[in-house]
């Protein structure tokens, strides 16, 4: 998982993100309604910032490696093109991220060390085994990854808050990822299968890495259950994970497959 990555909307998805929508959310309160300069007077708060920082730093690296490997997997040069350019978008939300840690006084490659482990275990285990899974891959994981860190971002300070939503932007990596899994669907409708159970395996892996990440982190767990950026109650996770699980499935019907 990314830690990650967004993708565009394809013109037939009817995914919505998951967090709630810019003209109903309330305004914001709190630390949500604060400057950078104002908020990280709170060390914990701080901390807290470096930690989600540093995991889409290195989110976004890994997002840029996977990319150029699946770039050797594409069977045409058009489509090694297209990932080629995604994996360059890739790279320049990590730099923008790297940029950012350094901007406020902590060292890039200290803040991004407690994630590798987890990150590239994810990887590893959820390597896929030829194109389609790698689109898949991408698509369906990351996706998930970035709507969790959209729902963490409606609770941060408005800098960190731009920043962060800025390398959730698109890549255009999920219209072409629909139009090549669907057009292999139709093309031999039996590869749906496989691809489902496949989505349905990423979808578990992420949310239990999700999981993982932020209870190993302090800082991290205090922000989304509460007592920094107005954190979340605990009902309040849960519905989070419901709005994730609820979007992955509309990006399922999106690939043409069952949830």
């Amino acid at each position: 998982m990314r830690f990650m990555t967004s993708f565009d909307k394809p013109d037939h998805a009817t995914e919505t993100p998951a967090g709630p929508s810019a003209e109903n959310a309330p305004a914001p309160t709190g630390v949500a309604a604060q400057d950078w300069a104002t908020a990280a007077a709170d060390p914990q708060y701080r901390a807290a910032v470096v930690d989600l920082l540093g995991a889409l730093a290195y989110g976004e690296l890994a997002a840029f490696e996977r990319l150029a490997e699946d770039a050797k997997l594409a069977p045409t040069l058009e489509d090694k093109a297209e990932l080629a350019k995604m994996a360059s978008a890739e790279f320049h939300h990590f730099e923008r991220l790297r940029n950012r840690l350094a901007e406020i006084g902590e060292e890039p490659t200290r803040a991004m060390e407690p994630f590798v482990a987890a990150l590239d275990g994810f990887h590893r285990q959820t390597a896929p085994s030829d194109w389609l899974e790698g689109l898949v891959k991408a698509y369906v994981g990351d996706s998930i990854a970035s709507d969790f860190y959209r729902e963490v971002a409606a609770r941060l300070d408005a800098d960190t808050r731009a920043l962060v939503l800025a390398v959730l932007d698109d890549t255009g990596h999920a219209g072409f990822a629909v139009d090549r899994v669907r057009a292999a669907i139709d093309a031999e409708p039996r590869v749906g299968g496989r691809l489902a159970l496949w989505a349905r395996r990423l979808m578990g892996e992420a949310l239990s890495q999700s999981q993982r990440v932020v209870a190993d982190r302090d800082a991290l767990s205090t922000m989304l259950v509460g007592g920094v950026a107005d954190g979340f109650d605990l009902a309040e996770v849960g519905r989070m994970f419901s709005r994730i699980t609820e979007a992955h499935t509309k990006r399922m019907a999106a690939l043409g497959l069952a949830a």
